[in-house]
């Protein structure tokens, strides 16, 4: 690899290459997106004509989108708080302490990635059927907690890693307590990461669709779960609509966790330099 990009043919290979991939990754979402706006009920692509009668139509009276559009918010807002908590905890936990058996702890927190999605609903499903919480939101949201968290915890543990420790030693050396360098030093450095943390925590919980069709009721649809029954018991062209907003809110989103992230990778740098300047203190830890 090394050796292609050293010449030109090997730099347009790789171009080709790379730009080829790219598109062929995203070829399905401009699909999707253009045939939003086709007027072909039967979402026909590329359109004949175009429309805006399908984004329309999810607001129309009567319809079930606007409902499930807020139920699925509501959820994913209460799973975001969930998965912070336990993130920022067992991040701290892991990173910050001499836990025994981390790898252990670290392999269960992950768990949740590597099984089966429709296998964690099934569990929660047998879970939360005895208890009578199928349809209720707060069940949902603790489903989407187990999938959320994980993600919140591997995106802080990075986050609480790329805090330079000395910064911590530096107040500690000056007589703060855990509490104060958690409040006035971690947390404010760690802002961007928990915010990124709470993104992709809120994302998942509103993509989900296997636990929330395990656990939701006739009263309770989430928006995934609305679109499946769209697709399966009728024939509703808004699925594209839908399907075009929720890629603009990703991709929103994501252009949102870079932001924060870019803004954020200043402020320790800035700390950093204002520590070397005054001579807080120096790498071996002695005070100045």
């Amino acid at each position: 690899m090394m050796e292609l990009r050293k010449t030109l043919t090997g730099r347009i290979v790789l171009t080709a290459v790379a730009t080829v991939i790219l598109l062929f990754l995203a070829l399905p979402i401009v699909v999707i997106v253009v045939t939003s706006f086709s007027d072909n009920a039967f979402a026909a692509f590329p359109p004949d004509t175009w429309t805006l009668n399908w984004y329309k139509a999810l607001f129309a009276d009567g319809s079930k989108w606007p409902a499930a559009l807020s139920l699925s918010a509501l959820i994913a807002a209460i799973s975001t708080v969930f998965s912070l908590i336990i993130g920022v905890t067992a991040a701290t936990a892991l990173v910050r302490s001499e836990l025994p058996l981390r790898s252990a702890v670290f392999a269960l927190v992950l768990g949740p990635l590597v099984i089966p999605q429709i296998v964690t609903a099934l569990g929660l499903f047998l879970l939360f059927e005895p208890a009578a919480m199928l349809g209720s939101p707060i069940a949902i949201a603790l489903g989407h907690t187990v999938l959320a968290a994980p993600i919140a915890v591997l995106i802080l543990i990075a986050t609480l890693r790329g805090i330079d420790e000395r910064l911590e030693d530096a107040a500690a050396s000056m007589g703060a307590g855990r509490l104060t360098i958690a409040r006035r030093i971690t947390f404010p450095l760690a802002a961007p990461g928990m915010i990124a943390a709470a993104i992709f925590s809120f994302i998942t919980s509103f993509d989900e669709f296997y636990i929330s069709q395990f656990l939701s009721s006739v009263d309770t649809v989430t928006l995934p779960v609305q679109v499946y029954n769209s697709l399966t018991f009728d024939i509703d062209p808004s699925v594209t609509a839908v399907s075009a907003i929720l890629i603009a809110v990703a991709i929103l989103a994501l252009g949102l966790v870079a932001l924060v992230r870019w803004i954020g990778s200043g402020r320790q740098d800035s700390l950093l330099s204002v520590e070397n300047t005054v001579g807080v203190a120096n790498p071996g830890g002695e005070v100045v």
